[in-house]
């Protein structure tokens, strides 16, 4: 095989393994364990300092100042009340039963295209169908009784403030009765940012010792997980600056509890650090102040298939006569890249925008999503974008695809001699390649430039795929006409000759959908089949039948792909067409597209010159 056909296979291969690698899906969740048990306590506290009850969906009723029995908890979840939260991005409310967050809902997104769809919920009380909430309290240490500090049975009154807005903080106060007296301050931005200030007033006569904590606690794995394995969803954390992704499935495999508490991964912050939950397009993360230490854990519970993240702050001493007050952070919303650099900028949460799963190559990832971003604010449209974002990639990479084109033409032009060779050679290869290598050498032609423009597209593909998938930008984000979901395949289907025919298409994720070709796909296969053509051809005939069908294959192959990245890519063959032919053009040669492939150029005649 000369050195020609050999690096169009290897190109190609690697190709293909790049665009196969994108379509492999884990396997589908199973439906997970409807939890009927409470959350776990902090694993550095005794068991039962933070007991937390996880409640059913609550009506309002008036609040008591008291803890309700165990045996009336059912009863006291029905009848808690609730505090509203309403800001320009989320709605929702604050049960006073343990005085969680527990409902909330994103004002500006929608669960499906259509415009009457509901609204995303991102938390939700125990009772609906996945209980996923956050919750802040005091781990009783030395000095204090587990009774004496609040639970999930406490019962807040309000203190200050009716519903939760920026600007208008809520405080809930409960009282021991036995001279600890502990307050939750709420307060909020108009964004996804809370501030949870707690603090406990000793009157008691005696020093106590408690250690301030945070949880965010989900009862089982969510139901719209994408198992795709392109984006990360489950725990994630930052400890000293050191990002960390465990996947739901790696959890159930975490070490045994010493405490017999499930399985559990603690570690130490020493100074900067947040956890939570991640999802495809939303996060919900604990974060303590900067500078201070705290312990992180991520937990799971078999036997209430319960995922639990925490900080435990450090324990700390309350004088008799004094208040001790303990501030941290929690972001529950949407992964949007504009509100998590801000709170990474100006709000000092460490590498904040990592949160964001950039991916290997995210030295690529990072400054084209900042470059597609900048550019959609300027056009008013995340597809025109998508397309100048091509043509700015395309003229970076020109002057190293120039000489790649000018290497292609010059090839192309010594075809009928590397025929001759062929059939002077035989079945000899050694005299083949040897005659090859004279030919390239007298022509000064090299063989394996032509595949670097491929080579140098496969980190940048792999970079704009993930771009469109995982950032919250692309999602819904309408083009033209029938493309109103970048983030999603193509709609349009040949299956019912793109909706003149009355019968609907395979869904998205079928077996079928495959071969529901969109119209992008379709254009996308004309795209490869005109570059192609300017390319040379393999002279072996098994290798020429299988550069034919490539077209075609791929086209069927990235049908199921975002319509964002299939726009892309037709954009970059186009434009890599357009390239090459105007430099061909500049090598003498003139293009036959609709000729033999193999004898698809021919030598400009003098007239042309």
């Amino acid at each position: 095989m000369d050195d020609q056909n050999k690096n169009f296979i290897l190109a190609t291969a690697l190709s293909f393994l790049v665009l196969l690698a994108w379509l492999i899906f884990f396997p589908p969740p199973e439906a997970p364990q409807q939890p009927t048990d409470a959350a776990l306590p902090p694993s550095t506290v005794e068991p039962g300092a933070a007991d937390v009850v996880v409640p059913p969906t609550a009506a309002p009723a008036e609040a008591t100042g008291t803890v309700a029995p165990s045996s009336d908890i059912a009863q006291a979840l029905e009848n808690a009340p609730r505090v509203t939260i309403d800001s320009g991005s989320l709605t929702g409310s604050i049960s006073l039963l343990g005085g969680r967050i527990d409902e909330l809902y994103l004002k500006d997104y929608r669960e499906t295209l259509d415009p009457e769809a509901p609204i995303v919920q991102l938390l939700s009380p125990v009772g609906s169908a996945e209980p996923y909430y956050a919750l802040h309290g005091w781990a009783a240490q030395a000095g204090v009784a587990a009774d004496d500090v609040p639970n999930a049975r406490t019962i807040w009154q309000i203190e200050a403030g009716e519903t939760l807005a920026p600007q208008d903080p809520v405080t809930l106060v409960w009282q021991n009765g036995n001279g600890l007296t502990f307050r939750k301050t709420f307060s909020m931005d108009d964004k996804f940012l809370f501030t949870i200030e707690q603090s406990v007033e000793n009157t008691s006569g005696t020093d106590v010792s408690l250690a301030p904590y945070g949880i965010v606690a989900r009862h089982g794995e969510p139901d719209d997980l994408t198992g795709f394995f392109i984006i990360h969803e489950g725990a994630i954390r930052m400890t000293d600056g050191e990002l960390e992704e465990t996947s739901y499935s790696n959890m159930t495999e975490l070490d045994a509890d010493p405490r017999g508490r499930g399985l559990v991964d603690s570690v130490q912050v020493t100074e900067n650090g947040w956890i939570g939950f991640t999802d495809h397009y939303w996060m919900t993360t604990l974060i303590p102040p900067s500078g201070e230490s705290f312990r992180s854990i991520a937990r799971y519970s078999p036997s209430r298939d319960l995922y639990q993240t925490e900080v435990v702050m450090p324990v700390r001493t309350v004088a008799a006569g004094e208040t001790l007050t303990q501030q941290t952070q929690l972001f529950a919303g949407a992964k949007e890249w504009e509100a998590i650099q801000t709170y990474q900028n100006e709000g000092g949460i460490n590498r904040f925008i990592d949160s964001i799963d950039w991916g290997w190559f995210f030295f690529l990832t990072k400054p084209i999503f900042w470059l597609l971003h900048e550019l959609n604010l300027i056009i008013g449209n995340m597809g025109w974008a998508i397309i100048v974002l091509t043509l700015i990639i395309k003229a970076v990479l020109l002057p190293l695809a120039y000489k790649s084109y000018v290497s292609m033409a010059k090839m192309k032009e010594l075809q009928p001699e590397m025929e001759k060779l062929k059939e002077k050679a035989g079945d000899d290869r050694q005299q083949l390649q040897q005659g090859m290598m004279e030919l390239y050498k007298k022509n000064k032609v090299n063989p394996a430039s032509g595949c670097l423009p491929i080579l140098l597209q496969i980190p940048i593909f792999f970079s704009l795929y993930k771009v469109i998938f995982v950032t919250i930008e692309l999602r819904h984000a309408e083009w033209l006409g029938w493309i109103r979901d970048l983030s999603a395949p193509d709609p349009s289907s040949i299956l019912n000759l793109f909706g003149l025919l009355p019968w609907s298409t395979p869904e998205p994720g079928s077996l079928f959908f495959i071969f529901s070709l969109g119209i992008l796909p379709i254009f996308l296969g004309i795209s490869m089949w005109l570059q192609q053509k300017l390319n040379p051809a393999p002279t072996d005939p098994t290798q020429k039948m299988i550069f034919a069908w490539m077209p075609w294959v791929f086209m069927f192959m990235l049908g199921s792909f975002a319509s964002g990245l299939v726009l892309y890519w037709i954009a970059n063959n186009v434009i890599t067409f357009a390239q090459q032919y105007l430099i061909m053009r500049s090598q003498g040669m003139k293009p036959d597209l609709f000729g033999n492939i193999t004898e698809g150029f021919r030598k400009k005649d003098t007239k042309d010159q």
